[in-house]
C-alpha cells in the first residue's frame, strides 16, 4: 500500500511537472494577419515550421526562407496543407553565404511590397566554415541574420508597425564574445569536441541577444521593434549534426523533459504577435514572459562593437 502511494505521488508530481514546467505557457494572442507578410528563416523543420503554420493560419503571407530547396519545397506543401492557406511561398536562403543572403533580399524586395514580421529563427549546432570563411555558428546563427535584417530594414520601416524576432537560447548565459578570436580567425572559438561546440554555440546565442539590444537602440523613433527569446529545450532537429550515439542517449531524456515543436514555437509567436510589447523592444523573453539578463547580455559597448565588426564583415561599413 505504501509503495503504491509513493508511486502515485511520483507519477502525480511527474505529470504536474511536465504539464506546467515542460510544456510551458502558450501564446494567447488572437490577432489576425490578413494583408501582412512574414519571413521565417529555417522554417522547413522544427519550431520554425510550426511558427510558419501558425502565422499562415492567421492569414499572413508567409515566406519560408530555407537553405535546402528540396526540404523547403516539401515543407511548403506541409505548411499549406496544415494551415489551409495558399499564401505561403518558398524562397531559398543560405545564411552561411553572404552572397545568398544578398540575393534573397534582392528577390524579396522586388517581389514583395511589405514586410511586417521578420522571424530570424534558423540556427545550427556544428563546427565548420561558411562559404565566406567565417566560423559556421558565427556565420549562420548571427552574421547571416545580421545582414538579412539590415538589408530588409527599410521595408520593415515602410510597413510599420513591424517586428524583428531573434530566436536565441538560454545558452547565451554561458557565452562570451572574444573579439580577438573574431578578428584573427573570423570565428567565436576554436575546437571540435562536444564541449567546444556547445561553448561556441553559446557564444553565437549571446550574439543574438546583443544584436537585439543594439538594434532596438538604433530603431528608436521608428515603429519597428525587436525581441530576443529562449524557446525552451526543444525536441527538434538542432542536434542532427551530433554523433548518432549521443542522439540515441538523448532520446529518452528529450521525450519527457523537452518541449515538442508546437510548444517550442509559443514564445516566438508571443514576441511576434502579442499586443503592447512595443515598450519592451530590445528585451529578452522566455516562456512568453520578459526576463532580466546578465550584464554581459546588455553591455552597450560590447553590443556596439559586435555591430560595427559585423558591418565590416558583411561589407556594410
Amino acid at each position: 500500500m505504501y509503495l503504491l502511494l509513493v508511486l502515485g505521488v511520483v507519477i502525480g508530481v511527474g505529470y504536474i511537472f511536465r504539464e506546467i514546467v515542460v510544456k510551458g505557457k502558450r501564446c494567447t494572442s488572437t490577432v489576425k494577419l490578413h494583408g501582412k507578410t512574414a519571413i521565417v528563416t529555417g522554417s522547413n523543420t522544427g519550431i520554425g515550421k510550426e511558427t510558419a503554420i501558425d502565422l499562415a493560419k492567421r492569414g499572413a503571407r508567409v515566406i519560408l526562407a530555407c537553405r535546402s530547396r528540396q526540404r523547403g519545397e516539401a515543407a511548403l506543401e506541409d505548411v499549406k496543407r496544415e494551415s489551409g492557406s495558399n499564401q505561403v511561398v518558398f524562397m531559398q536562403l543560405d545564411l552561411g553565404s553572404l552572397k545568398s543572403v544578398r540575393s534573397f533580399a534582392e528577390t524579396f524586395l522586388k517581389s514583395e511590397s511589405r514586410l511586417d514580421l521578420l522571424i530570424n529563427n534558423a540556427g545550427i549546432f556544428m563546427q565548420g566554415k561558411t562559404e565566406d570563411g567565417f566560423g559556421m555558428m558565427f556565420g549562420v546563427n548571427h552574421l547571416g541574420h545580421f545582414l538579412l535584417t539590415n538589408l530588409l530594414l527599410d521595408r520593415l520601416k515602410t510597413s510599420q508597425p513591424s517586428r524583428v524576432v531573434n530566436v536565441s537560447s538560454l545558452a547565451h548565459n554561458f557565452g562570451k564574445i572574444d573579439f580577438d578570436c573574431l578578428n584573427t580567425h573570423k570565428a567565436l572559438g576554436q575546437g571540435s569536441s562536444f564541449s567546444d561546440v556547445f561553448r561556441i554555440y553559446s557564444h553565437s546565442k549571446l550574439c543574438n541577444v546583443l544584436f537585439t539590444h543594439e538594434l532596438a537602440k538604433r530603431l528608436k523613433g521608428t515603429q519597428v521593434t525587436c525581441y530576443a527569446l529562449h524557446p525552451g529545450a526543444i525536441n527538434s532537429e538542432l542536434a542532427r549534426n551530433t554523433s548518432s550515439i549521443f542522439q540515441l542517449c538523448l532520446r529518452p531524456f528529450t521525450a519527457y523533459f523537452f518541449k515538442n515543436t508546437v510548444q517550442g514555437a509559443q514564445t516566438t509567436l508571443h514576441c511576434a504577435l502579442q499586443e503592447g510589447l512595443e515598450p519592451l523592444s530590445g528585451r529578452y523573453f522566455s516562456n512568453c514572459t520578459v526576463r532580466n539578463v546578465y550584464a554581459k547580455a546588455k553591455d552597450d559597448a560590447a553590443a556596439k562593437k559586435l555591430w560595427e565588426l559585423s558591418e565590416r564583415f558583411c561589407g556594410l561599413a
